[in-house]
């Protein structure tokens, strides 16, 4: 399968496909898929992502976890004495089946060409193998590797850059890729956690194409406090929340302290992001990302393995999401939140909104279900049509319509599947038909 090749929208905001269709990059985090999974383990994950409705899939060849000399699951290690221009071949044509197999359903590849701490050694195992030249080089064999393939170039790989020389290095990169496929796929950088966003070291450098976002793993509002920096920045460029938290993940890496991450953590980073007006957001489930399994050395005590958390609740409601998404496309989401009242207990309960950018709807996210006041001259609509819609099942109640003039109040019905969260949908009733009921 030929999958469409991506590009970036005339007006800096979206990602879309070459016959200028909206694309939502709705990502998992599989930073070990290469690395640790045989192709019928890899048949099995990616199928589950299709069916859960993801669009990419992030990777990393030279993998995180001891990358260069533990070998993948048939035994191949990536490169002869660690040497960036000495490939060896058994390796990557496992790579590229499993680039095939995920192409073939429909998934682009968010591909790494390394894990950060292979041009800097800050923490990790290491060891820094590449200079600017041998960056070049593989990345030009990368390029033309996989010229044809459906993919984005992810280049850094949680670290930071904190020296020229190391600059370089992804600029050799990014070079040698460009060079090797003629152009023809999208680059963009994962940025550490402590640095939040690409938009803070990267926003120059002409190979950038979109701007990438880690938003942390524990309960805060450092995702919205980032997309707004980075919606602001001018030239425009879009932004997709890369790394935000993790299902499953302990929160703020504190085992036992303070609980671990859950669906609900997933949901309001999810609609946060949406709201922000960013390009795509990245699910990440914290025993999948390293494809912890029995017997193998855990990372931040997974509670369960891969395979268990294949269908935690957060990676099954995501595609709710990518629906409402595709029915209602836009040229830009708009955040409106200076339009809209409520409260809080803390910034993890803030409400955000947004509008399409031609004022036909707005959404407001709720993440602890409050009651909210909306200035309804948002629409400029004189009726309105609110709902409020479950993000936990897709299913929505039933339509009501309001005088579009003044303010309103809207509280959410009770949840009887005993989540908090709620998506209020205002729409003008005249230029958009009615949504389903289930979505």
């Amino acid at each position: 399968m030929s999958l469409p090749r991506l590009q970036i929208s005339a007006d800096g905001r979206r990602l879309c496909r070459a016959d200028g269709s909206p694309f939502f990059y709705l990502g998992d985090t599989a930073w070990e898929l290469f690395h640790r999974l045989s192709l019928e383990e890899a048949a099995c994950y990616l199928s589950t992502r299709v069916r859960q409705g993801f669009n990419v899939i992030q990777a990393v060849a030279l993998a995180e976890e001891d990358g260069l000399d533990a070998p993948n699951a048939r035994g191949d290690l990536p490169l002869a004495d660690h040497d960036p221009e000495r490939p060896l071949e058994p390796y990557w044509e496992q790579v590229d089946e499993i680039v095939r197999m995920a192409n073939q359903q429909g998934l682009y590849l968010g591909f790494l060409p390394t894990w950060g701490d292979k041009w800097n050694r800050l923490w990790g195992v290491g060891p820094e193998i590449f200079t600017p030249e041998n960056a070049r080089n593989y990345g030009r064999w990368l390029g033309r590797r996989y010229r044809e393939a459906g993919l984005i170039w992810i280049l850094g790989g949680d670290r930071p850059v904190q020296t020229e020389r190391q600059r370089r290095i992804l600029q050799a990169l990014a070079a040698g890729l460009r060079e090797g496929d003629d152009g023809s796929h999208l680059i963009t950088f994962h940025p550490a956690g402590g640095d939040r966003s690409s938009a803070l070291t990267m926003h120059a450098e002409p190979w950038l194409d979109f701007h990438l976002l880690q938003t942390g793993h524990g309960r805060d509002n450092a995702c919205r406090v980032w997309c707004r920096h980075a919606r602001n920045l001018w030239p425009r460029r879009p932004f997709v929340n890369g790394e935000p938290s993790y299902e499953e993940h302990p929160n703020f890496f504190r085992q036992g302290d303070e609980g671990y991450l859950d669906q609900h953590d997933v949901r309001r980073e999810l609609y946060w992001t949406i709201c922000s007006g960013a390009a795509g957001y990245t699910y990440g489930a914290h025993p999948v990302w390293q494809f912890f399994d029995r017997g193998r050395k855990p990372v931040n005590g997974p509670r369960l393995t891969w395979r268990e958390a294949l269908s935690l609740p957060g990676a099954e409601q995501l595609r709710f999401a990518r629906n409402l998404l595709e029915l209602r496309p836009a040229p830009d989401r708009e955040p409106v939140d200076h339009l809209v009242h409520a409260t809080a207990p803390d910034a993890t309960g803030e409400v955000a909104a947004c509008r399409a950018a031609d004022g036909s709807w707005v959404w407001v996210y709720l993440p602890l279900g409050q009651r909210v006041e909306v200035e309804l001259s948002v629409l400029a609509a004189p009726r309105v049509r609110c709902r409020f819609w479950n993000p936990r099942t897709g299913v929505s109640g039933p339509d009501t319509e309001l005088p579009g003039s003044a303010p309103a109040r809207f509280l959410p019905p009770p949840a009887l599947d005993g989540g908090r969260d709620w998506l209020l949908i205002l729409e003008d009733p005249a230029r958009l038909p009615p949504l389903p009921e289930k979505i």
